[in-house]
């Protein structure tokens, strides 16, 4: 008997025209497995209805025959089928508390869930991911927030010409126009107000490397965390180059004690004090995009802003989007038509858009749906290659049983409706919300 899986339609917003398998992907799983799929119609989608039919797809609100249903974002509550497997980014694992009531209900169902963001190689390494897109909408949304701000102070950059990201036809076209602007700014060089134009990275990841993809088409030069603020008064009068700084953990916090080490501090973050202060009177433009949950220290704090008046920090690109968490003052997401918002320290006020005083904040939550096309071919050509052992195995069987592979292994969250050993912490973030 063949497979067949389902693929929900996108409708957590308007923007969302990603796809977790795309038609020609679909097409190859069909001609070499026998699988079927079902794909529920969609008018947002990057790749439309016909393009699946094309594909021997078959377009339909049912999903109830496929034994798995794909997704990109998570699935409401009302839409979960009972003893089906569900593969989606689930937002789940540092336990969010807006998505608890769906996982209750996975479980409730005896549904299986695989995580996409926790399918890992041997060495822990992400195998399947949106994260190089994040970084490229990201870092592209943040220069032209920046552009605009600076515009507002009275000084005009070729920052200000960046264009709405619908506006670009591809990433490949949004890098050409990054490169004129770069020629235009080794040529004519930056106000002296703006300089030294110094852009902060958190992280090392696919999100910090796809938001430096986009920097380094500017003229720029490294510098080490450890250099950078003695040598700001040297770099000072550079017009023609901006100022790329990469931080990694060891520059974020300091030890209580002995030394840093990296695996110590991921799990006893407790034994750390933050330090990232002492970078930020320097920064004008940070780029966070570091995992962050609530046992580590953050890097950017009200308080702080609100005693030190004397930092040139002017934009966040917060690409991680946790509310309240690494940025503090990031007390919401933003959506992409209207992605910016303004924080005012000795006011303590925050206000949608950009304004010449104040800092302001980046925060689209799901900037790889500005390179749907893309994001979607890139994410699939990996995706594929798991389909057609997660359609054929027996979740029936006992999970020490179950004939899958080590990264899908290591994502099954779920496994009828039971958390997995490995997952078996998230019972305390259950049990706070059902107090």
């Amino acid at each position: 008997m063949p497979g067949i899986i389902g693929i929900r339609r996108e409708d957590k917003n308007i923007w969302e025209g990603r796809v977790p398998l795309i038609p020609n992907d679909i097409f190859n799983l069909r001609k070499k497995y026998d699988i079927q799929t079902i794909i529920q119609p969609s008018n947002i989608r990057t790749f439309s209805d016909d393009e699946y039919r094309n594909a021997n797809a078959k377009i339909s609100e049912d999903l109830s025959s496929a034994s798995t249903i794909f997704a990109v974002k998570e699935i409401p509550v009302e839409f979960l089928q009972a003893n089906k497997t569900y593969m989606f980014f689930s937002h789940t694992i540092k336990g969010q508390s807006h998505n608890m009531m769906m996982l209750n209900k996975l479980m409730d169902l005896k549904c299986n869930l695989i995580d996409f963001e926790r399918i890992v190689d041997e060495q822990d390494m992400r195998m399947i991911f949106f994260g190089r897109y994040a970084g490229l909408a990201g870092m592209l949304r943040t220069l032209r927030a920046y552009g605009k701000k600076i515009k507002a102070q009275g000084y005009s950059t070729p920052f200000e010409k960046i264009k709405r990201l619908s506006e670009y036809a591809s990433v490949e076209d949004a890098k050409e126009h990054v490169r004129e602007i770069g020629k235009e700014i080794n040529e004519r060089g930056l106000p002296v107000e703006v300089c030294p134009l110094i852009v902060g990275f958190t992280g090392y990841g696919n999100v910090s490397k796809g938001a430096q993809e986009i920097f380094d088409l500017l003229p720029y030069y490294e510098i080490h965390p450890a250099e950078f603020v003695d040598k700001y008064d040297q770099i000072q009068s550079d017009r023609s180059n901006l100022y790329k700084v990469v931080f990694k953990e060891k520059h974020m916090v300091n030890p209580k004690d002995g030394q840093f080490e990296l695996q110590d501090y991921y799990d006893h973050p407790e034994k750390y004090v933050p330090n990232f202060h002492i970078y930020l009177p320097y920064l004008t433009v940070l780029m966070n995009c570091i995992f962050w949950s609530a046992d580590y220290p953050r890097l950017v704090t009200k308080n702080y802003l609100r005693n030190r008046q004397d930092t040139t920090l002017s934009v966040i690109g917060d690409i991680s989007c946790d509310i309240n968490g690494a940025v503090e003052i990031t007390y919401k997401t933003t959506d992409p038509d209207d992605d910016t918002f303004t924080y005012f320290p000795l006011q303590d006020k925050f206000k949608d858009g950009i304004y010449s005083e104040g800092i302001t904040i980046m925060a689209v939550d799901n900037l790889p749906a500005d390179f749907s096309r893309e994001a979607s071919i890139e994410f699939s050509s990996v995706l594929k290659e798991f389909v057609n052992e997660i359609v054929m195995a027996d979740f029936n069987v006992d999970f020490e049983n179950l004939r899958l592979s080590y990264p899908i292994k290591k994502a099954l969250i779920l496994h009828r409706g039971a958390l997995t050993v490995e997952y078996r912490y998230m019972e305390q973030f259950l049990e706070q919300e059902s107090l």
